[in-house]
């Protein structure tokens, strides 16, 4: 294979990786170092330098696993793995190895490359009865696991509700005195409590509960609340402060004494009194600083004992809050534990597994049965993991059970690996999906344990990504951050190594200053929001329009102008309190012209042309509803002005679809045709796909070519087509009706947090928004860190782990149970220690060009990009001295335009534009001139191509119009061409008899049968598929209990079951099965589709397949009491599947045909 670069520092390490195969490896790679391509690399070289134990010649690709972090991760996986195979096959000098490398690609498909889950999934399948899951399991993705699971809430919630406990009684009182930021219901966000329980329901541990008399206090706080509300009536002054401060406890107790008075006897509803004491305690902090003026709060009254007694009332409100708070989260826990409960029954119901209970089943599955961990760890002889930082608990403990030495161990704590099993890639710096079960203290101790069992950790640090200047910066700023805190579970440094060459003149670091961040009287986060889109915006567009800067091409590798795709702009969270943060910054990107694309935006069905086309759609299902219709009508599909829907109304009728028009004057007619268009698209609804009504409406309003004129069409364009595939999944995961898939579409447009982003191609052009988490794994030209005011560190912590107990104590519903209230100190640690690693990815995104956004008077301090503050601003001294920028437009000598009135004259106190060195003394960093980001633009209201619809010369439009239809012919004849099938699929058993039928080897055999034997569909089912299930070396017990299992699934009599267990103990003991038993490699149950002579593909499943010496030898099993009979029958299509593993492997096959 090609040796690394030596010239690189880490150069050593990159070799040992490629040639000390007989080394287990734990690789830490620091952003951009090709890590990716190092494991790559590994994996050709082992499948190059290991040959299969049965075959010099063959590699070992079958019984490699490689694990990735997504799908898409692992497709690209794919793709390099092939083309270095392809690249060290031309260069291989070695005979033998050059002949694996070749079947390495020739049986590429057969290796384990995939996410965990699906190679859980894989082992599941051929394994289902000794992990006691139903053999013809589904998997369901998170989306049909939360519709699952909404099922599950709504029957449980809807018995409890009858007879509420107290948890759930006291939860609804809170609830209801609340505001949901996403504006829920309180259902809803009970139902959104119990999903993070279903997703750590591993760690079932409840909550501590301890004594708390809830009345008592109850009672002893109304006392002190009378005292506050005498006070509050002996005043007059109701304009003074702190008499409005503490006028809600007055509030308060006017309304316990009328509730009291209207019951007989006198009675508290202390549940209600619970939620509004809370409630009070939050009105009273929000007044803390409220004090009013002079001495006297009220005739004899000091002001200060009025203050002593509201400060007393929070404290004493603050430690009931607390309490009551850990007593309800531990009730609430108990109560919501059932409805876990019920989504495990419904899932179990419907043989259903979701992504959690693959990673359960897998890990019981080796954990506790040594048999299947001794067979499975024999078979796949080298495992390779990528982005291990973002690894879950039982993902590593399935991992390094596999990768066990002796068979006997089932503890994964204790597991020494193979020497040069394991390969394992990832980096501590980059783990930021703690959110996801991901715990960067894990990927420690592990690192840990594996070092004591062998295996080496080398590092990375060569970073092709980034330029020099831009990687100085990165290590300026995090070095000081990362220093190995093992509490909160930081890692250590590890500097970046430049490899890329200078960039010359133009800067590698901006810092894009808010222009008007104050407020009444100082910084704030709702100024900076308000200023920041539009100066990110105007920057951008200088940058691609006029700056005539360059980036180095990612794939030529040739400096290019910068163009709009070249952009990311990264946010920290795309929704706060209900708003989505993306918005202003897309309508200012639009106003400027530039086109951008929204990656997994929050505000899908926010989208005018969603709303639009959600309107249609509710006007075809429900035809009466007139304001529909005429949302229909109006908007962007039909385009009728009011004026003639009014006429309509007034003169023909309403605007209803159903409703005969009658006569209708000429100009109305549009509006009858259109409504009658609605009438059909109703009738028809429930009759045809809904993809199918949803392209009839798009294709006659012509509405792609309207989209596309919007600004943002291809954007726009895109989520129509998200629509479309929406209604197709709703389709194929069992929707029912067209009303169904409207109501789904009401549904999601009522949360906020659902995100339908649709899939964009790779080289489609414009600005990139997304989330840091979504840009992972990417890189980018150039980066803006947007969303200045996104928090580094929450204000509360969320989550407390013990794995030791199983427990995880997480707010509920914002209620804290007493274990994380006792940790609280230490989980904000930790969550601040992932928020500088998430500052960390963002940073390293950017290949050429990083833009961070600030405030030029002070940094704002609890912003998400603070770790990079040392990078970017000068010392205090140095703040007003600033030199020119080269390649930058001319400087004014502000960063901030506006201040509060009372902040007076005085010396200007922001940065100053221009080029600057940073406090931490890293590279220099361009500070921009507000006054060139604060230039507001006109929005772009009209349609973005008006050169398609103005006046033309005659000759050019013809030619337009000319090519237009041979576009139009060339569409039809290619539809035309493809409704005929190029290629027929043909099942085995119908494919006739092969030309070469008599030149194979095949044979037949029949083993003896009892008299009488039952026969039919279902005793050929039952016996087909124990003889899948059934271990090779199973006994007689075994056989019976398995198919007295699959004969309750298939409703079989005891007659059936008995005499399955017969024949399939029969066939275990005959010899080709006893060979099988013993091969290194079983086909069960394999499907396959493979083409023939005649151009057909033929389609069947091989029963059982294993290597011998010469070659495959195909079994295929036949039950039926006529084999002798129909014995030419069969023996073709056993010749089709000889055939098919001939094609398929390389090898030659012969075939047996064993009657049972």
């Amino acid at each position: 294979m090609p040796a690394p670069t030596p010239t690189l520092k880490d150069a050593d390490a990159r070799r040992r990786i490629e040639t000390e195969l007989e080394v287990s490896f734990l690789v830490e790679a620091a952003a951009g170092t090709g890590k990716t391509t190092q494991l790559v690399r590994r994996l050709v070289a082992v499948l190059e330098g290991t040959p299969a134990d049965d075959e010099p010649r063959r590699s070992v690709v079958d019984r490699v696993v490689a694990v990735t972090f997504t799908r898409k991760a692992a497709g690209e996986l794919k793709l390099r793995l092939r083309q270095v195979l392809d690249e060290c096959r031309a260069v291989a000098a070695d005979e033998l190895a050059r002949a694996r490398l070749e079947d390495a690609i020739a049986r590429l498909e057969e290796a384990h490359v995939g996410t965990i889950h699906g190679f859980c999934a894989e082992i599941l399948r051929q394994r289902p009865v000794e992990a006691g899951i139903d053999p013809a399991f589904t998997e369901i993705d998170e989306e049909e696991s939360a519709r699952l699971y909404e099922r599950a809430f709504r029957s449980w919630v809807e018995r409890r509700l009858a007879d509420m406990p107290e948890g759930l009684r006291r939860a609804l009182s809170r609830l209801a005195g609340q505001r949901s930021a996403e504006g829920k219901s309180p259902l809803d966000r009970l139902c959104d409590a119990g999903r993070t329980l279903v997703d750590w329901r591993d760690f079932p541990a409840p909550f501590e509960r301890r004594p708390f008399d809830r009345e008592e206090q109850i009672d002893r706080l109304v006392v002190r609340l009378e005292g506050l509300a005498r006070y509050v009536r002996a005043s007059s002054n109701r304009r003074d402060y702190l008499h409005r401060a503490i006028r809600p406890a007055d509030d308060l107790w006017a309304w316990l004494q009328a509730t009291e008075a209207v019951s007989d006897p006198p009675r508290r509803d202390y549940d209600e009194l619970e939620a509004r004491l809370i409630g009070l305690l939050r009105s009273l902090k929000r007044s803390r600083g409220w004090k009013g003026r002079g001495p006297w709060f009220a005739a004899g009254v000091p002001r200060d004992e009025v203050q002593r007694a509201r400060d007393r009332m929070i404290a004493e409100l603050e430690a009931f809050e607390r309490a009551a708070n850990a007593d309800l989260a531990a009730l609430l826990q108990r109560e919501l534990l059932r409805v876990v409960e019920r989504y495990e029954e419904l899932k179990q119901r419907t043989g259903q597994l979701d992504f959690l209970d693959l990673l359960l089943a897998t890990r019981d599955l080796l954990r506790d049965r040594p048999e299947v961990r001794r067979v499975l760890q024999r078979r796949f002889t080298h495992l390779f993991v990528d982005e291990l930082q973002d690894t879950d608990p039982l993902q590593a403990e399935i991992l390094l059970l596999l990768a066990a030495d002796d068979p006997e161990v089932d503890d994964w704590r204790r597991v020494r690996p193979v020497p040069g099993k394991l390969f394992l890639v990832g980096d501590p710096k980059q783990s930021i999906y703690r959110f996801r079960r991901a715990d960067v203290r894990l990927y420690q101790s592990l690192k840990d344990q594996l070092e004591a069992a062998g295996v080496e950790v080398v590092l990375l640090t060569s970073s092709f990504r980034s330029l020099p200047a831009l990687q100085a910066a990165v290590n300026a700023a995090f070095a000081p951050e990362m220093s190995g805190d093992r509490a909160s579970g930081q890692p250590s440094y590890v500097p970046l190594e430049p490899v890329r060459a200078g960039g010359g003149e133009q800067p590698a670091l901006v810092v894009l200053p808010a222009p008007s961040p104050y407020g009444y009287s100082r910084i704030t986060g709702f100024q900076i929001d308000a200023c920041l889109p539009a100066a990110v915006a105007a920057w951008i567009a200088w940058l691609v329009n006029d700056s005539g800067w360059t980036i180095e091409d990612p794939e030529s590798r040739r400096q290019v102008p910068i163009a709009p795709r070249h952009v990311a702009v990264l946010f920290r969270r795309f929704l706060t309190w209900g708003r989505d943060v993306t918005q202003p910054y897309v309508r200012e990107l639009e106003a400027r012209g530039v086109p951008h694309l929204l990656v997994g935006g929050r505000s899908f069905f926010q989208r005018e042309e969603i709303e639009t086309l959600r309107a249609a759609l509710t006007a075809v299902e429900w035809p009466d509803d007139e304001l529909a219709v005429f949302a229909t009508l109006k908007g962007a599909l039909f385009a009728i002005p009011d004026r003639l829907l009014l006429r309509y109304r007034t003169e023909v009728g309403p605007l209803h679809p159903i409703a005969a028009a009658g006569d209708v004057p000429a100009e109305l007619v549009p509006i009858a045709d259109a409504l009658a268009f609605l009438r059909r698209l109703h009738r028809r609804r429930n009759l045809v796909p809904i993809a199918e009504t949803l392209h009839q409406l798009l294709a006659e309003t012509r509405a792609h070519a309207g989209f596309a004129l919007w600004p943002a069409g291809n954007q726009v364009l895109a989520n129509v087509q998200r629509i479309r595939d929406l209604a197709r999944a709703f389709e194929m995961r069992g929707g029912l009706s067209f009303r169904g898939f409207v109501e789904r579409l009401a549904k999601e447009a009522e949360a906020p947090g659902a995100s339908h982003a649709p899939v964009l191609e790779e080289g489609a052009d414009g600005v990139r928004l997304m989330t840091v988490h979504a840009a992972k794994g990417l890189e980018f030209p150039v980066v803006v860190l947007a969303d200045l005011t996104a928090r580094l560190t929450p204000v509360e912590a969320g989550r407390h782990i013990d794995v030791d107990r199983r427990l995880v104590a997480e707010r509920l519903l914002g209620w804290a149970p007493w274990e994380l209230i006792e940790h609280a100190e230490l989980e904000l640690e930790r969550e601040r220690a992932e928020g500088v690693r998430l500052a960390y990815v963002a940073a390293t995104r950017a290949r050429d060009l990083l833009a961070v956004t600030a405030v030029g008077d002070e940094p704002f301090e609890t912003s998400w990009l603070a770790p990079l503050y040392k990078a970017i601003y000068p010392p205090p001294e140095n703040r007003r001295w600033s030199r020119p920028a080269p390649g930058c437009p001319p400087f004014g000598d502000r960063t901030v335009l506006d201040r509060p009135q009372e902040m007076g004259g005085g010396a200007e106190r922001s940065v100053r534009p221009g080029l600057h060195r940073p406090e931490s003394g890293g590279p220099e960093v361009v500070w921009w001139d507000a006054e060139l980001l604060a230039r507001r633009v006109q929005a772009r209201l009209g349609i973005q191509q008006e050169n398609i619809l103005s006046p033309r010369d005659e000759d050019a439009a013809d030619a337009g119009r000319r090519r237009f239809r041979r576009w139009q012919t060339m569409r039809d004849d290619a539809l035309e061409a493809g409704e005929s099938p190029s290629r027929t699929v043909v099942a085995v058993s119908d494919a006739g008899e092969p030309e070469d039928l008599y030149l194979l080897d095949l044979r037949v055999e029949i083993l003896p049968r009892p008299a009488g034997r039952p026969h039919g569909r279902r005793f050929g089912t039952l016996v087909h598929t124990v003889l899948r299930d059934v271990d090779l070396v199973a006994g007689e017990g075994d056989v019976a209990a398995l198919a007295r299992f699959h004969g309750r699934v298939l409703q079989a009599p005891e007659a059936e079951i008995e005499a399955a267990a017969q024949a399939v103990s029969a066939a275990l003991a005959h010899p080709l099965l006893r060979q099988a038993a013993a091969a290194e490699r079983v086909l069960r149950e394999t499907p396959f589709l493979v083409g023939d002579e005649r151009g057909r593909l033929l389609e069947g499943t091989i029963d059982l397949a294993f290597p011998e010496d010469a070659g495959w030898l195909v079994v295929d099993f036949k039950t039926d009491a006529g084999v002798r009979r129909l014995e030419e029958r069969y023996r073709q299509q056993l010749a089709w599947y000889v055939k098919a593993l001939a094609r398929l492997s390389g090898r030659s096959a012969r075939g047996v045909l064993l009657g049972v």
